[in-house]
């Protein structure tokens, strides 16, 4: 748990077993009025009991929090819950492990670097304000409490290396909590925002992992992403609303509804990125991607917005549902235009026709085969279809970013690159 906050509940059951009552003579912790836990004993929240009776083969709750303060107390705290029972005494053992943060609650930041000597807490959300700069650093560990977010009117600097990525994550540290979407808000890249630059991070659990809602400059991308991780979120990886996205060497994994939502117009590129959605905290029935160039008004009427350009190289769009890729245009004739180059895709050919020039040299309704999506694991199996299919040509007009895949292999080796984000090892 993190110190100074406190901790999630605990909840143990007494019983007695026995077909008469029991009184149980005190209930209380061992560490008494100097202990840092506290407990709610059958819904009352008191830290002892006396002369408790328990009904025959009945039962009672006990709950249990604790807080550690890193200036008055030990980052491991031991204390007992102690039963005295007809003469007899029983404990049940309580210990936690305190781990201390930069503490960050409710601020507006202006220009700053963060440090990694200890994890950053952010509680009631983080902006960063107009023209400044938020730079944070390779191994940095952020976790955000519940519903908090990390706003962005300037400008978003994370510099995650191949070894140590810069991890964003809620603040539940429970094994439980490992991968439960919806933990925290996102990243929002707000309007005004621009020239972000996200490389080697991996941004899991939150609502929608990143938003990018800043609209389009034409000589700069408004987010820059490569080499990063977007997975398990209760709604999207990406919402992008009329905005410059590039992303390269990208992961973006099973997201509630779309893993990448690109609306209201805008340009994006994605190079080498594997897009795959596998959920499994609900049925889903969206697609992994999905393009549109206008917005509702109150009425549900529609409204052209901006042109869509979209270009995906050598990339995986792959999921659970019939249909993984939806292009919902609207508007002016020209309002749309998207294409996919040596793409591995599911793709309903009931309702798509892939012999239009937007689809090149793509893999159609063959399976990825990755080595496990229960696992989160998209590196590719040795049978995958998406193995030696990639066009060679955009990688070596773009080797400073394509050259080296997600994990730093060279795709050029075998003169035979993989489609996707990972680069299979012979």
């Amino acid at each position: 748990m993190f110190t100074t906050i406190g901790s999630s509940t605990k909840t143990l059951k007494v019983y007695n077993r026995y077909k008469q009552p029991i009184i149980i003579s005190n209930i209380e912790l061992a560490g008494g009025k100097n202990s840092k836990y506290r407990l709610n004993i059958d819904g009352m929240p008191i830290n002892s009991t006396t002369d408790y009776e328990l009904a025959a083969e009945d039962s009672i709750f006990i709950f249990v929090e604790v807080t550690i303060d890193p200036n008055r107390d030990e980052m491991l705290e031991h204390d007992s819950i102690i039963f005295f029972t007809n003469g007899n005494m029983q404990d049940v053992d309580l210990v936690a492990f305190g781990q201390d943060v930069h503490l960050i609650n409710g601020e507006v930041i202006e220009t700053q670097t963060w440090l990694t000597d200890k994890p950053y807490l952010v509680y009631n959300s983080v902006l960063v304000d107009t023209l400044h700069t938020l730079t944070i650093p390779a191994g940095a560990n952020i976790h955000f409490h519940k519903d908090s977010y990390l706003g962005v009117k300037g400008t978003l600097i994370v510099e995650g290396t191949l070894d140590n990525e810069v991890v964003f994550q809620g603040d539940r540290l429970e094994d439980f909590y490992d991968d439960w979407a919806g933990q925290w808000g996102g990243i929002v890249l707000m309007q005004g925002s621009t020239n972000n630059y996200i490389n080697y991070a991996i941004i899991k659990n939150a609502t929608i992992g990143i938003v990018v809602d800043s609209p389009m400059n034409e000589d700069a991308p408004t987010l820059f992403i490569s080499n990063s991780y977007l997975k398990n979120h209760s709604k999207m990886g990406i919402y992008a609303l009329q905005t410059y996205i590039v992303a390269i060497n990208c992961v973006i994994a099973d997201c509630g509804v779309y893993n990448a939502g690109l609306f209201w117009g805008g340009t994006y590129q994605f190079f080498n990125c594997t897009l795959s959605n596998n959920y499994k905290w609900n049925s889903r029935s969206t697609p992994s991607l999905v393009f549109n160039n206008y917005y509702k008004d109150e009425n549900d009427d529609k409204f052209f917005k901006t042109p869509l350009v979209a270009f995906f190289s050598n990339s995986i769009i792959y999921g659970s549902v019939k249909n993984e890729f939806v292009a919902d245009a609207y508007g002016i004739e020209g309002g749309m235009s998207y294409s996919f180059d040596h793409c591995l895709m599911k793709l309903d050919l009931e309702h798509i026709d892939t012999s239009l020039a937007m689809f090149n040299n793509c893999v159609v309704n063959e399976t990825p085969d990755f080595v496990s999506t229960e696992e989160y694991d998209y590196h590719l199996d040795t049978v995958s279809n998406a193995v030696d299919k990639a066009n060679i040509e955009i990688i070596n007009e773009n080797l400073d970013y394509l050259q080296y895949d997600i994990d730093g292999n060279d795709r050029l080796l075998d003169g035979k690159p993989d489609i996707g984000a990972y680069e299979k090892q012979k």
